[in-house]
């Protein structure tokens, strides 16, 4: 193949990529930052966030009993056979660690120390567990393994089944050391934020 054929088989390349990138960007903008789609009905259907007072959190019950089964099967890989961590984050101990400003001595930061709620470790569990499968535990499983978790931290006994209601209302050790969030619950539009950029405010 000679040079100049090679040239402009390049040429005629870039001439297309190019062309395709303008075609994409002459779309018409169909989300506030002029790229993606909105989320449909059904896109956001497989998502879940529970709130701490526990008000949306789905049905079912699970007893720390069968949680060690579930967390021994799914878990135990990663956190250790006695939650102490390994490859995936400690989950028990530490209380106390966070106040302090003794540089020598890290914070331990575990469910036991650190979470303010309840909740949000089911919540976590259900989204991001297993790291290998993420959202394949049942609810029962999770209730179960957060109901595991919870009693071998000595936050509820080792007898405990764990459901919506009952989950809402466990204490956990560190809940009153976090303070509100001072800041506004809402905040300036993006044309009047001082961070505004071209690149990143809405459509008009």
């Amino acid at each position: 193949m000679s040079t100049t054929t090679e040239r402009l088989l390049a040429a005629t390349a870039v001439a297309g990529l190019l062309g395709l990138g303008a075609a994409a960007w002459a779309q018409p903008a169909t989300a506030p930052y002029g790229f993606g789609q909105p989320a449909t009905r059904d896109d956001l259907a497989r998502f879940f966030s529970s709130m701490p007072d526990g008000s949306d959190l789905p049905a079912g019950s699970g007893s720390a009993e069968r949680g060690k089964a579930v967390y021994d099967a799914q878990c135990m890989a990663c956190h250790g056979a006695n939650l102490e961590g390994g490859i995936g984050d400690r989950l028990i101990g530490g209380r106390g660690t966070l106040a302090g400003n003794d540089p020598t001595r890290a914070p331990v930061k575990t469910v036991e120390s650190h979470w303010p709620h309840a909740t949000t470790l089911f919540d976590y569990i259900k989204r991001a567990m297993p790291l290998t499968a993420p959202e394949s535990l049942s609810d029962d499983d999770v209730y179960a393994v957060t109901a595991y978790i919870l009693s071998r931290a000595n936050i509820v006994p080792g007898d405990a089944t764990l459901d919506a209601k009952s989950l809402a209302a466990v204490r956990m050790p560190n809940r009153d050391g976090f303070i509100p969030d001072p800041r506004p619950e809402s905040f300036p539009p993006a044309a009047s934020a001082p961070h505004q950029t071209k690149a990143i405010a809405p459509a008009q």
